[in-house]
């Protein structure tokens, strides 16, 4: 009994929108794009035009104020834009895990 294998297309066909060097061609439905892209750039600019340094100063002192105030939220942002987000504890214990393994893994050095 012999079984049948369907034959699977070339990744160049139309299906995947790609040359034969597995670039994306013109028209392809895979990677239009960011629709909004030109037009969250264009607002972007619009703001960039309008804003001043001294208006950012003025900002910021007024967070740092109600943070001061005891706004926590005013506070985690300016403790997030000023010292940046914490490292999740998880993330840290996963790092130290892999150094027990790779410890492990490489034996003992000179040092030890």
């Amino acid at each position: 009994m012999t079984k049948k294998t369907k034959k699977t297309e070339p990744l160049t066909t139309e299906l995947y929108g790609r040359d034969e060097q597995g670039k994306f061609v013109k028209g392809n439905k895979c990677a239009r794009g960011n629709p909004f892209a030109k037009k969250v750039a264009a607002l972007r600019a619009a703001l960039l035009q309008a804003i001043t340094p001294q208006d950012v100063k003025s900002i910021i002192k007024k967070l740092i104020k109600q943070a001061r105030s005891g706004d926590l939220a005013a506070a985690k942002e300016v403790f997030d834009r000023a010292v940046g987000r914490p490292t999740e504890l998880d993330f840290l214990e996963k790092i130290e895990k892999l150094e027990r393994m790779l410890d492990e893994i490489a034996g003992p050095t000179k040092s030890d």
